[in-house]
């Protein structure tokens, strides 16, 4: 095996034309915008590697808590955050082309557009961010090609890791609470409420009532993906985090909502790139640029709901005792 063989260097290393020499008027940065652009398909690459291993685990009806899955999980769910990292930076590389060595070549791009990455709106559809969400929903699918647009909108109707996140945290054995009449009926999340409201500051009052909406009712809202059994085991998790049983699961949510910030942060660096860029022109594909970017990066949280969970929490001093039974259970020698 010879080393640029085994990597196909030949094809990388030769895949940048640029299209000011095709027309005859060189301009210099747009070998940097191609291998940026380049570079950051490679590693979306990867994370759709990752994710769909991820998305393979959690899939399962069953997964023990005690064997290497979930930290499989953990394992590559962290390589993505550090990928993202990654993403995020070069942007600094990027913004070393000034808005004027953008415009020698940016016109001779039209009509396409990053807007067309296939492979980050399979990212954003396989984790949970489903179509109906999506800011500008018409313009979202719109300047791909039909294959293109056809696979994005299949895959919206496939089951997100936010999905198998709910069904998971739907398992849970432990606080899941008695419910009767759609009302959960349960000492321990009853005496947890009353912690709760106890807790709160002047002009956090009205948490009482979402909390009893979100985690003490059944009832079932079509703007969320969280059951209220889903979001209770989350509650618990991330109150209990410490115990050892609970401590991967806890990752788990932990490192998806950093994934979620990350995937934000980098809508965001575009954002401002762009209008440092071309201030309020239109996009090369047709979009408002720097406004749709910013009603984008608030829209497209996909792990919001656990986000929302923080809500709800009250310091460790505070927390409920549990039960010897309990404390056994959450225990690795259980």
């Amino acid at each position: 095996m010879y080393y640029s063989d085994y990597l196909q260097l030949n094809k990388i290393l030769d895949a940048q034309d640029l299209e000011s020499d095709r027309l005859g008027r060189h301009a210099h940065d747009e070998m940097l915008f191609i291998i940026i652009h380049q570079s950051y398909e490679l590693w979306f690459k990867q994370i759709l590697f990752e994710v769909r291993s991820i998305h393979a685990i959690m899939s399962q009806p069953n997964i023990n808590d005690n064997s290497p899955e979930l930290q499989k999980v953990n394992n590559r769910l962290q390589r993505c955050i550090e990928i993202m990292r990654v993403l995020v930076h070069k942007i600094d590389i990027l913004e070393t082309m000034t808005a004027l060595d953008f415009l020698d070549f940016r016109d001779m791009l039209r009509p396409a557009s990053g807007f067309q990455s296939t492979q980050f709106k399979e990212l954003e559809a396989m984790l949970g961010l489903k179509m109906e969400r999506r800011h500008g929903q018409e313009y979202y699918t719109s300047q791909l090609r039909p294959e293109d647009k056809a696979a994005i909108e299949n895959l919206s109707k496939h089951t997100t890791i936010l999905e198998l996140m709910n069904q998971w945290l739907e398992r849970m054995p432990f606080a899941e609470g008695e419910v009767s009449e759609g009302l959960v009926r349960d000492e321990f999340w009853s005496n947890y409420r009353n912690i709760y409201s106890h807790s709160l500051g002047e002009g956090e009052h009205g948490n009482v009532s979402a909390f009893e909406s979100l985690f003490m009712t059944e009832a079932n809202d079509e703007q969320r993906v969280l059951s209220a059994k889903a979001r209770r085991a989350g509650l618990f998790i991330f109150l209990y985090r410490d115990y050892p049983i609970l401590q991967n699961p806890f990752r788990i949510m932990n490192q998806l909502l950093e994934l979620d910030e990350l995937l934000a942060n980098w809508r965001w660096r575009h954002m401002n790139m762009v209008h440092r860029m071309i201030g309020m022109r239109v996009g090369t594909g047709g979009s408002t640029g720097k406004g749709y970017l910013r009603e984008a990066a608030f829209k497209h949280y996909v792990f919001a709901e656990f986000a929302e969970l923080t809500s709800f929490l009250v310091e460790r001093s505070k927390l409920p005792e549990l039960t010897p039974s309990l404390k056994q259970a959450l225990s690795f020698h259980a």
